[in-house]
């Protein structure tokens, strides 16, 4: 007996390792197919400052166009925005912008939001929005480099310049919120949604 029960795979309409991992976990068996959008050119066109609205708009718009190309089936979007005060951060573009922002974020607390959305033939059928405050310590320039210089290019892979599911929980002093929506999926919403609509047996 399986835990999921649909007739199909889940559609995770994102090539994000940690996604990924968070599903399989899950017992959620998925097909990965990335959106191929303008994020950065959805998120200025939309008008939203809000971190947590821009990233439901992302994972929206992410489940969206995949679903376009496949009618019929669960299509899982999701998108992750990080916020220092009123400031918003992408991910870096290289070594220079990661430890920039490093050294903006360090000694202070930031706030993740993590936003997945499931959609069916262009409709959305649930969303959600989860936050996840992070205080990252003091860091000297010379941790930052040696940090960088250990991470190599994962520092370019994610909001913040870090993974804290790997090394970069070395950089923080203190964590609140739930694991998986630092992760960038908020998972308990997701299977509570998937539960309601009988397509999970436990």
């Amino acid at each position: 007996m399986t835990l999921w029960l649909g007739p199909q795979p889940l559609v995770l309409a994102s090539q994000s390792s940690a996604r990924k991992t968070v599903l399989a976990n899950a017992g959620i068996p998925f097909e990965a197919i990335p959106a191929e959008i303008d994020e950065r050119g959805i998120a200025a066109a939309s008008g939203i400052a809000a971190p947590g609205a821009i990233a439901a708009l992302l994972a929206e718009q992410k489940a969206a166009f995949v679903s376009n190309h496949h009618p019929g089936r669960l299509v899982l979007g999701a998108d992750q925005t990080l916020a220092l005060g009123a400031r918003s951060f992408n991910k870096p573009a290289d070594r220079a912008a990661a430890a920039k922002q490093l050294r903006e974020l360090a000694g202070r607390r930031h706030e993740l939001h993590s936003a997945v959305a499931v959609v069916r033939n262009g409709i959305t059928l649930f969303s959600d929005v989860s936050i996840a405050r992070m205080t990252m310590r003091p860091l000297t320039d010379a941790e930052i480099e040696a940090y960088l210089d250990i991470v190599g290019d994962k520092a370019t892979a994610s909001v913040g310049a870090y993974q804290i599911e790997g090394l970069g929980v070395h950089l923080f002093d203190g964590i609140h919120g739930d694991h998986f929506t630092i992760l960038g999926l908020p998972l308990l919403p997701l299977l509570g949604f998937l539960r309601s609509q009988n397509l999970m047996a436990v």
